[in-house]
């Protein structure tokens, strides 16, 4: 009898039935949980560029609300997921912070769109990040990373208080769970092709 081979056992190679394979962002604020949301869903060991967070940060990097963060990421997070036997996403996750913004730009060439990351503690720094997507043209859907104790918001009040189009996709998600992190973006990559396919 065969077994199948645990996610850490797997190797890192694309199948040869793989003959798509689509870019994505995971985008968001500083400190929402990319990395972690990476790191959950990648079925291979993600890439991961975190720095420790040193006193160089202090009045550059807005750590209120964010105790226990010790680290950063300072290039990108890279990570796989294969979504059926011809189909594979490539994810990167941005860094969070402004002065990061010219690799926002390199990271953001050939994806198709970005699942935006944003947290309830401090929704208002949601802002400037869904700003930068609308100003580069790239689609996204967006989903609130459900801290421990966080509040808890109905999403229409979130789609309200982020100003977001009826037509972009919000869902919940816990960047711990990979269940929930595969949900969000099958979301975002259904809402991308519906685009694709409406266009003339």
């Amino acid at each position: 009898m065969g077994s199948a081979l645990s996610r850490s056992e797997q190797v890192a190679y694309v199948a040869e039935t793989v003959t798509r394979s689509v870019k994505l962002l995971v985008a968001g604020n500083f400190g929402v949980g990319k990395t972690t949301f990476v790191g959950s869903v990648s079925e291979i060991k993600p890439l991961r560029t975190e720095e420790t967070i040193t006193e160089a940060s202090v009045g550059v990097d807005d750590l209120a609300g964010l105790d226990g963060k010790t680290q950063t990421t300072v290039a990108m997070d890279f990570g796989r997921i294969t979504v059926s036997a011809s189909l594979a996403l490539y994810l990167f996750g941005t860094p969070g912070q402004r002065r990061f913004l010219p690799m926002w730009d390199d990271l953001a060439k050939g994806a198709l769109g970005a699942l935006v990351l944003v947290d309830t503690r401090r929704l208002d720094h949601a802002d400037e990040v869904l700003a930068v997507l609308e100003e580069r043209g790239v689609p996204f859907a967006v989903a609130v990373n459900e801290f421990d104790g966080a509040a808890r918001y109905p999403l229409e009040e979130i789609r309200e208080a982020l100003d977001l189009d009826p037509a972009t996709p919000l869902t919940s998600v816990d960047a711990r769970d990979r269940a929930t992190c595969v949900a969000a973006l099958i979301t975002l990559v259904e809402f991308l092709f519906h685009r694709l396919e409406s266009r003339p």
